[in-house]
């Protein structure tokens, strides 16, 4: 006998912002080219927001999660793309009431609200995946095949000022995104933690830059800016005979081996000096330093959030675990939290507050 199709995910979103209308345009994506999956309904108090989505992806809408669970039936999941203020408010009723969570990162706006979500996901036996949608790009996950002790990280997260997300600083809003993925390459705890950052268009931090020290002995060294002229969104990290570099926004990863490196192994310069020193003859269309073999690794393009949101379909689904836990999104925010902290200690030292 044929075997039948499975009964599709019934999803409800909450939140009808700009993150809530890309999950929810994927979700119906998904659900028109036949993907298990069917929008049940969204959530947003905003009358005008929530009446032109309800239009615009032709589904029902409720001012309440309340109100949505009263008439939806049969739910199985949720999106949760609230600003983060709300991200522990939203998923109390929705955990209680038995649905699995993809909640927008950061997981919520303080730690003991994200040990609550982890603690109330396995009180209830929920799946809560935060949406560090970063993971699922093309160009990280070619990368992970390619790691071997990565020593030294160079992040940079620019955008150009926009009134999106002035709920967070910088450091929650963008530079998260490096840190979770930083710390999903390294697999070592946080030893030190020294950061500067400036508030400079919103009364929020709105460019940092940080310099982590792990266990392992690795160093990252990140910069966020929210205020810059031009997007920028790169990782290159530096690990025993190779050198990679990764553009989030072109999905491309570039490895470069050390075939005669002898200035960098005996000490005659630095890391740092290297990787940049590379980074400058790459961009410039010169052929990488001699004693360099450049390779340009395969990446298959694809939309991050769109596989993110199918990851997380699958992890309900099957009952995985998923690819970012609620744990790994409870020690993002963590490293998030400490950096502020730092930041807010440099800005008194410096006079600054």
């Amino acid at each position: 006998m044929p075997h039948s199709a499975p009964n599709p995910l019934r999803v409800l979103v909450v939140g009808a912002g700009v993150f809530g209308r890309h999950h929810l345009r994927i979700y119906r994506e998904l659900e028109k080219g036949g993907y298990p999956v069917q929008l049940a309904g969204l959530v947003e108090p905003d009358p005008v927001a929530s009446a032109e989505a309800a239009h615009r992806f032709g589904v029902p809408a409720f001012r309440s999660i309340e109100a949505a669970l009263a008439v939806v039936e049969n739910l199985d999941a949720a999106s949760v793309c609230v600003p983060t203020l709300h991200h522990a408010g939203v998923a109390r009723p929705l955990l209680a009431a038995g649905l699995d969570l993809l909640i927008e990162k950061p997981l919520a706006a303080t730690l003991s609200e994200a040990e609550e979500i982890v603690a109330l996901a396995r009180d209830h036996g929920r799946i809560v995946q935060p949406g560090h949608l970063e993971r699922f790009n093309p160009a990280v996950t070619a990368a992970r095949a390619h790691l071997n002790r990565p020593m030294f990280f160079e992040a940079h997260r620019l955008s150009i000022f926009t009134p999106r997300s002035l709920d967070v600083d910088v450091v929650l809003d963008l530079m998260i995104h490096d840190l979770d993925i930083v710390l999903s390459f390294t697999q070592s705890p946080v030893k030190e933690v020294r950061a500067v950052g400036l508030p400079v268009l919103s009364p929020k931090v709105d460019i940092a830059n940080v310099r982590l020290e792990f266990e392992n002995g690795s160093v990252a060294n990140f910069t966020a800016s929210r205020i810059s002229t031009e997007r920028v969104r790169k990782l290159r990290f530096f690990q025993p005979h190779q050198y990679l570099s990764l553009d989030f926004a072109r999905q491309d990863l570039l490895l470069i081996d050390v075939t005669a490196a002898a200035g960098l192994i005996s000490g005659q310069i630095t890391p740092e000096y290297f990787a940049q020193l590379a980074a400058d003859r790459l961009s410039d269309g010169a052929h990488p330093t001699p004693g360099l073999s450049l390779q340009k690794i395969p990446v298959q393009s694809g939309e991050p959030l769109r596989l993110e949101i199918e990851a997380f379909l699958h992890a309900v689904r099957t009952r995985e675990q998923p690819v970012v836990t609620a744990e790994q999104g409870r020690d993002a925010l963590a490293i998030a939290l400490a950096i502020n902290t730092s930041i807010a200690d440099h800005s008194r030292r410096a006079g600054l507050s």
